[in-house]
């Protein structure tokens, strides 16, 4: 097979454009053995932005060949060959374009993408953009944007995915191919030819039909591996705790030529020691560059090994627990004296079912055209590799999250042992791995979900360590209150019905119908199925009308303005219901009784059907069925506890997106204050909790912390049961850190106000150009950063200083983040997520601007009615509640500056409260020490370039 890999270089992408510069690169049996490369004279001017890309300009093209010449040397090298481009949409319409343009005929052959087989070849790429893929693979790639270089990559990376498809297993490609067969398209011809040529140089048994019931699975049945540890290897802990930290940084100092000692860290692993050994509660904040997770992982596995007992660790975000699987705990494994077992375990939606993907990719249930195929070989190839099952090692195209949601393990629908699959099952291998270790690495969100499930999903535990505690309390709420997503009730009813292909009461009654037993129970199954339909479309009417009325009130009513991302948000209250409310519960009274009798019908037929489900095969069917169900009545009950607004405990808020209709609205009834039950589920009933994070202290106290989570103090600390420690900072910040408050900055009027936002526009423009970039903006709405993205862009431009936004370059943090340290010159703007977990170590980083004090809005439903609660305790929710919030959010901005020892830098505060209010104090005795100067703004470049120069 030989293939043309082409990229063209254009004036722009719409129908007038004109090529510029063409490369072509032919492959044939995995060699390059010919190119063509030319400029191309347009005809047109080049804009300047196509200039500034691609670095070709007008002057190079004056005397370049017209495209009659090129393309009468191209099309006989495009002869019998398979054309292959990145994003092959593209360059083909102008290919096209250009040939029938010359008067030849246009190209008929095959057209293969380079994207669509990197994201089945390669699934856990996180960007396609080809200079980033080719930094991935080790190719050089001398000059992105330039048609010659970029089809000479291409090529390289096409014939990476060739050698890499023929290096599947045999299962796997044939799979592959199965999943594309019928669809008449130029990738699933590939794929026969691939699975042809495949079949006929491995020697294999001759029943290959059996891969319809297959994949290649890189794991062996789970609870086969399981490792014994002896007295000896426990002998190996040594006498004391002392004894055995010892040889640990002797183990340290052999593996790492340069290794600080650092004094925090130290500090913080004696008192994760003594609080396991004690039975006490720990508080204790470490900032940036303590360590805190080899802190709190060394004396915890430590003691699971030498009680025998499980110690859980619990971080807020998936990538931390994933950090701690891939840097930490293999660290430790290879220095510590003793073998250990740490397991990771993720909430179930998490991981892939097997039996619901096979059965997926049996029936061809996709609903997204081209996309459901692509992600389906996407999981297939992966499937060959993966060791755990979890969907954070896929990085999927745009409907992949949709797909991976049919595909995803649940309770409600697991055939447990009855399952062909269960002993390859990735989530009871998890839950396995769980119940042998000594440490378990969960999340927040998981903690909550098995209390919910009244301790049934971990393992029983008396230890607990919550990392980025500072977010438990919030996410306590979160898991403990009532949500209803528009479109998950809408799909829960959908799935019942869909067509007979793939809607569940279909299936069901093709499935029984095809038996000749039982005849008369069949037809009254049948029967019963048939009377079912007109309810469910009946519910469904109801329930777009309801959904479609409330979207009305809650878009009448809310101003979206005043939201963090175009949000319309709308509390409901009891006492302060809209005219129309009384309609609305009668709607929802008709739902909530149709539900009834659907459900009952349906719970009668699955219990029957049930007790036959062996003589029908119909097992899988029967409990995706019932997990339907329980979905409905969870859906009703949401629904019914939000229109009710019965329990004064609850704040009860609509919210959605303000351009994406009735689908996105959704219900949220959630407890305003979560004190009590995490006393009573975490506090009173384990032995020791650690809570740790850089954030906990407010002015150099635990007390707003400790309120959140139903912590006494001063009381629980004289009585033994709490300890508050606040560990000294790694870092030198008056020599590292330098705030600068411009004390005559104007003051904002009102949200959008042009003064503050025209001075604050010219006031960062002018530091970027002294920082040459490295700076990163922080702020607290969407509205003001878009404003000042624009604004800055066209100030910057002519000194090449890059302006990237969230929300406009990408949504993506971790995608702006890499683009943003790839940049020499650059400016980010941040909004919410930029606020903390952001990790932009060295000299990316040198500026960081703080536009406002994060404040919550004083309207999100839930902080108004704490505040409320607050006010009925005759206190000040504004100091008790809205200042310490503010302060820790505040901290975690301020944390993003220095990351490491050598870093040094500038942080500017434009909010100029923190100098002129009573409470800005707060915000600035809670940081670390830094170097604090206020000074007019004229004053403040000249200072910023004197600071910068001291080296």
């Amino acid at each position: 097979m030989k293939f043309a890999v082409l990229d063209f270089e254009t004036t722009g992408s719409q129908p007038a454009d004109e090529i510029i510069q063409v490369g072509l690169v032919i492959i044939d049996q995995f060699q390059i053995t010919d190119r063509y490369t030319s400029l191309v004279k347009p005809g047109i001017g080049i804009p300047s932005s196509i200039t500034t890309l691609t670095g070709i300009t007008d002057e190079m093209v004056a005397d370049a060949p017209n495209i009659d010449q090129v393309m009468s040397d191209m099309f006989p090298l495009l002869f019998d060959c398979v054309l292959v481009a990145h994003h092959a949409a593209f360059d083909v319409s102008f290919l096209q374009k250009g040939l029938t343009k010359t008067g030849y005929p246009p190209f008929s052959g095959r057209v293969l993408d380079t994207i669509d087989m990197l994201r089945m070849l390669f699934p856990s790429i996180s960007s396609l953009q080809l200079s980033m893929v080719a930094a991935l693979f080790g190719l050089d790639h001398e000059r992105p944007h330039q048609a010659d270089s970029d089809a000479e990559v291409t090529a390289a990376i096409w014939i990476m995915c060739l050698e890499r498809l023929i290096g599947l297993p045999l299962l796997t490609v044939q799979r592959l191919q199965h999943i594309f067969e019928n669809g008449n398209t130029d990738l699933g011809w590939f794929l026969d030819e691939i699975c042809l040529y495949k079949e006929s140089i491995t020697s294999v048994d001759m029943d290959t039909n059996r891969y319809f019931r297959q994949f290649t699975l890189n794991v062996a049945d789970w609870g086969e591996e399981e490792e014994i540890r002896t007295e000896a290897d426990e002998a190996g802990l040594g006498a004391s705790f002392k004894e055995f930290h010892q040889s640990l940084k002797t183990a340290l100092q052999e593996k790492f030529e340069i290794f600080e000692d650092r004094e925090s860290q130290e500090q913080m692993i004696w008192e994760v020691e003594k609080s396991l050994e004690q039975d006490q509660h720990l508080m204790i904040e470490a900032g940036t560059g303590t360590g805190k997770s080899l802190g709190y992982l060394i004396p915890s596995i430590y003691y699971g090994i030498k009680y025998e007992k499980k110690v859980v660790v619990s971080t807020h975000t998936i990538n931390l627990q994933e950090q701690l699987r891939d840097r930490d705990i293999p660290l430790l494994k290879a220095i510590f004296p003793v073998p250990f077992k740490a397991a990771i375990l993720k909430g179930r939606s998490h991981y892939l079912c097997l039996r619901k993907f096979e059965t997926k990719l049996t029936t061809r249930d996709y609903e997204n055209g081209k996309e459901d195929p692509i992600t389906a070989a996407q999981m297939v190839v992966w499937l060959s590799e993966t060791e755990h099952g979890d969907e954070e090692e896929l990085h999927f195209g745009n409907k992949g999250a949709q797909f991976w949601h049919s595909v995803a393990s649940d309770t409600d629908s697991c055939l447990n042992r009855m399952c062909p699959w269960y002993k390859k099952c990735f989530y009871h291998r998890a839950r396995n791995d769980a119940n042998t270790a000594d440490v378990i690495i969960t999340n927040h969100s998981l903690l909550f979900t098995d209390m919910k499930a009244e301790n049934r999903l971990l393992p029983a535990y008396k230890h607990l360590v919550i990392d980025e505690a500072h977010h438990f309390e919030e996410v306590a709420s979160k898991h403990l209150g009532i949500e209803l997503h528009a479109s998950a009730f809408y799909h829960s009813l959908l799935w019942l019905y869909k067509d007979n292909r793939s809607g569940q009461l279909p299936m069901l009654r093709f499935r029984l119908q095809k038996s000749d037993d039982h005849q008369e129970r069949v037809a009254a199954w049948s029967q019963a199925i048939d009377s079912v339909f007109p309810k469910i479309v009946k519910i469904k009417e109801d329930w777009d009308r309801l959904s479609e009325s409330l979207y009305e009130l809650l878009s009448s009513q809310s101003d979206p303005s005043q939201t963090e991302n175009s949000q319309y948000v709308l509390r409901m209250k009891s006492e302060n219901l809209p005219d129309n409310w009384r309609e609305l519960v009668i709607m929802e009274d008709n739902i909530y009784l149709n539900a009834n009798d659907m459900l009952r019908t349906l719970d009668k037929l699955l219990s029957e059907v049930k007790d036959m489900q062996d003589v029908f095969g119909v097992q899988g069917l029967v409990t995706d069925l019932n997990g339907t169900v329980k979905e409905l009545y969870n859906h009703r009950d949401a629904l019914h506890f939000f229109m009710k607004l019965a329990d004064e405990g609850y704040v009860y808020w609509m919210e959605a997106g303000t351009y994406a209709k009735a689908k996105s609205l959704q219900l949220n009834s959630v407890p305003i204050d979560v004190s009590n039950l995490l006393q009573q589920h975490f506090f009173e009933t384990k032995e020791s909790i650690i809570l740790t994070s850089a954030t906990l202290s407010v002015n150099k106290s635990f007390q707003y912390s400790a309120d959140q989570l139903g912590l006494t103090i001063p009381e629980d600390e004289e009585n033994g049961k709490l300890k508050t420690v606040q560990l000294p900072s790694p870092f030198n910040y008056r020599e590292q850190a330098l705030v600068v408050i411009p004390r005559d900055f104007p003051m904002i009027k009102g949200a959008g106000d042009p003064v503050f936002i025209n001075a604050l526009i010219q006031s960062l423009s002018d530091v970027a150009r002294v920082t040459k970039g490295r700076m990163l903006i922080l702020c607290t709405s969407n509205r003001m950063l878009k404003q000042i993205h624009a604004g800055m862009k066209d100030v910057l431009r002519p000194y090449g200083i890059t302006v990237l936004g969230q929300g406009i370059d990408s949504s993506n943090r971790s995608k702006l983040t890499r683009m943003f340290q790839d940049n020499a010159m650059c400016v980010l703007l941040g909004t919410s997520s930029f606020w903390e977990g952001v990790d932009i170590p060295g000299d990316a980083l040198s500026c960081l601007a703080i536009i406002r004090l994060p404040f919550q809005p004083p309207n999100n439903p839930l902080v108004e009615a704490k505040c409320e609660n607050i006010k009925k305790r005759n206190e000040n929710p504004f100091m008790k509640f809205s200042v310490p919030q503010a302060v820790i959010r505040f901290k975690q901005g301020f944390g993003r500056l220095v990351r490491r020892a050598s870093d040094k830098g500038i942080v500017i505060i434009y909010d100029t409260r923190v100098i002129d209010t009573y409470y800005g104090k707060h915000f600035l005795y809670s940081l670390p020490g830094p170097k604090i100067e206020h000074m007019t703004t004229e004053q403040m470049l000249p200072r910023i370039e004197q600071w910068m120069g001291e080296a």
